[in-house]
Parts: structure tokens; C-alpha cells; sequence
């Protein structure tokens, strides 16, 4: 059974389960292919991160240690968008997933 998450800064985190643990299993080695800088969420990094869920599905999201934000107003931030679900949350870096509509690639196995 999934259960949410109990921390509140983490309420917008995806709900536990086989998918999230093994989106976190899969992100581990991902280099990050979205940086955000001194000017935090800009809406040209929302477009960035919005394309590279389209072409990959998984991201990783850096968070420059000079952004104005804090790691999590950035993930609900990037998080916001539709079906977009942030994985996880760990130091600086923000996993997130989207599924892709025609050719998901990442499935839970055994669901």
C-alpha cells in the first residue's frame, strides 16, 4: 500500500511505491541535463526542463548553490507542470519524470 510522504517541505513528491523506487534506482547514474543558476526558476528553465522530459522521461536537475530558491521550492516549482512527478529530492539535484505518452520507456516490472 502507498503511503504519502510525511515530511511537509516533501508533500509534493510523487506517493511511495515500486515506480519511485525504481525511478531513484534508474536516475542514480544520470548526469544532470538541467542547471539552475543565480536567477532560480526562470521560465526559460521550466521550457528546458519541460524538453528534456519529452526527449528522456528521467531527469536530473542541478541546483547552482547561488540560486535564490531552496531545493525544495524548486522541485515543486519544475514540479508543477503536467504530469510532471519530482522522484526525489536529494542535496542539490531534483529527480523528475514524465511519462512519455506514445513510448513509455520506463515501466515497473511486475505491475
Amino acid at each position: 500500500m502507498s503511503t504519502p510522504p510525511i515530511n511537509a517541505k516533501n508533500k509534493f513528491l510523487m506517493p511511495s511505491g515500486p515506480l519511485r523506487r525504481r525511478l531513484r534506482a534508474l536516475g542514480h547514474p544520470l548526469r544532470a541535463v538541467v542547471q539552475v543558476g543565480k536567477e532560480g526558476v526562470t521560465p526559460a528553465v521550466s521550457k528546458q526542463a519541460a524538453q528534456a522530459l519529452d526527449d528522456h522521461e528521467l531527469i536530473k536537475v542541478k541546483i547552482a548553490s547561488e540560486c535564490p530558491e531552496d531545493r525544495f521550492q524548486v522541485a515543486e516549482a519544475l514540479g508543477a507542470g503536467p504530469g510532471v512527478n519530482v522522484a526525489q529530492v536529494l542535496g542539490r539535484v531534483v529527480l523528475l519524470y514524465k511519462r512519455h505518452p506514445q513510448h513509455p520507456r520506463i515501466e515497473v516490472r511486475g505491475a
